[in-house]
């Protein structure tokens, strides 16, 4: 095979790599809830919740809701569509730095976004000097 062939079915190769091992996409978390991260800037990550786990609130009947925010009249909103990864910048190679909204408390936190592989991430945060994450693999 000529070499210039060689070499651009290289670059393809190692480009098809990277573009696999971009955090956007859809993930699911070991609960079995997804979540979607896409752009929302130039170079800042979103993520919003697609789907629950359970996705009927067994108590009510109904899709789960923010019950948590502080905010009452975003207590009764639905949680699928709800940003939890809020402007997650480029902070290292394979990691972002921004803020996440945990459902469980209604709060939001300084948190990461971090590349684990085409098929994993880790989002991590920490309230004071209690620290906690959890991976996500890919959605196909």
């Amino acid at each position: 095979m000529p070499r210039a062939v060689t070499l651009s079915l290289a670059i393809l190769v190692a480009a098809a790599a990277a573009a696999e091992a971009s955090p956007v996409g859809l993930w699911r978390a070991k609960d079995g809830a997804q979540i979607r991260v896409s752009a929302c800037g130039k170079q800042t990550l979103c993520g919003f919740i697609a789907t629950t786990n359970p996705r009927i609130d067994p108590a009510t009947g109904k899709a789960p809701v923010d019950k948590n925010n502080p905010d009452p009249a975003k207590q009764k909103r639905p949680l699928v569509g709800v940003e939890i990864l809020i402007g997650m910048a480029p902070s290292a190679p394979g990691e972002w730095s921004g803020r996440l909204y945990n459902d469980d408390d209604g709060k939001t936190y300084d948190g990461k976004l971090k590349e684990l592989g085409p098929k994993n991430i880790r989002i991590e945060g920490c309230a004071g000097a209690l620290c906690g994450g959890q991976e996500l693999s890919r959605v196909k």
